[in-house]
């Protein structure tokens, strides 16, 4: 028996060792969907294509139609334009756009509260919320003081752009950057907002349609700017993290009546 059990284990362990050396290695698949074919790509985008000009081709548009209208130039000019306001108008005056210039700000805490996250973080929102509104107020102060382009009322020549308008196209672009993935609507508020204050502008006599035009360019080019420079200096990505869920809800008590309940989950 002692034999026969050391033949047979004589025979077992070379097909044993083979089987060890034969067997494959599992396959790592944890980079697989990096880059299929292993081939690094030197293709690179088209103009037209990259951030920097989908980013400046919409301000730019904005600001060069503006500047073309500027007094009577143009096909349908400053002059032309005032002079239809007016006669719609008439003297009709009011100081709701010094309000609505900021109204679209509103509407992020608005929306945060309500349970929907942003596309950055708070920290980050911030940052790049200060860094568009120094790179407004210096162009628009700049641009202001070179181009010294007389009021419709004649109080200054501080005209050409509108600050207003730039204020409020500035936070209407930051809302659509940041709410445009949950849904569109938070940005078209938004710009609905941003244009009623550019109407107000030119009702009130303040600004000719060369300067709210204009200075609506200058507002989205200053958050595309600072968006474009934050995620290339720091490198900064959406980490989804903030102050946690929040959410308002409609409640109905029968000793308080109707109302809202606020709830937050901390993250």
């Amino acid at each position: 028996m002692t034999t026969r059990y050391s033949v047979l284990l004589a025979l077992l362990l070379p097909l044993s060792a083979a089987a060890q050396v034969s067997a494959p290695a599992p396959a790592d698949t944890t980079h697989k969907y990096e880059n299929p074919t292993g081939i690094k790509s030197t293709t690179k985008k088209p103009f037209f294509k990259s951030k920097g000009f989908r980013a400046a081709i919409v301000p730019a548009l904005l600001i060069g139609y503006g500047a073309s209208t500027i007094n009577g130039n143009g096909l349908y000019s400053s002059y032309d334009v005032h002079n239809d306001v007016r006669h719609v108008f008439g003297g009709y005056r009011s100081h709701i756009d010094d309000f609505l210039q900021w109204a679209p700000y509103l509407e992020i805490p608005a929306v945060l509260l309500a349970g929907v996250e942003s596309h950055n973080d708070r920290v980050n929102l911030g940052l790049v919320l200060v860094k568009s509104e120094l790179i407004m107020l210096g162009a628009v102060y700049i641009v202001k003081t070179l181009t010294q382009v007389e009021r419709p009322d004649g109080s200054n020549n501080l005209s050409f752009p509108s600050g207003h308008t730039a204020q409020a196209f500035l936070a209407a672009s930051i809302v659509h950057t940041e709410f445009r993935d949950k849904s569109q609507w938070y940005g078209i508020g938004a710009y609905t907002l941003a244009t009623s204050v550019a109407a107000y502008r030119m009702i009130n006599d303040k600004h000719w349609e060369s300067d709210v035009i204009a200075g609506a360019g200058f507002g989205i080019l200053s958050a595309h700017l600072a968006y474009l420079s934050h995620r290339n200096r720091w490198g900064h990505k959406p980490t989804g993290r903030g102050i946690g869920d929040t959410s308002l809800v409609p409640m109905w008590t029968p000793a308080g009546g109707a109302g809202l309940g606020f709830s937050w989950r901390p993250k």
